[in-house]
């Protein structure tokens, strides 16, 4: 029987299931990417980003029909 948690609750001060982690693909993935990515890189795509996210048109979210 596999166990179901909602990570971003149970596991803020870390993985709490362990090598049966769900994501462990995508924590592995992280990991590798600041181990091989410098500081300077990380902060230049994160000015990208920004600057996209600046220049988009605002966009409208309009709340469900109740």
């Amino acid at each position: 029987m596999e166990q179901t948690i909602n990570c971003a609750e149970a596991c803020v001060n870390g993985c709490v299931l362990g090598d049966k982690c769900p994501n462990i693909d995508s924590r592995e993935a992280a990991s590798k990417f600041i181990e091989e990515t410098s500081l300077d890189k990380m902060l230049e795509i994160a000015e990208e980003r920004l600057r996209k996210k600046m220049t988009e048109p605002p966009k409208w979210v309009f709340p469900e029909d109740p």
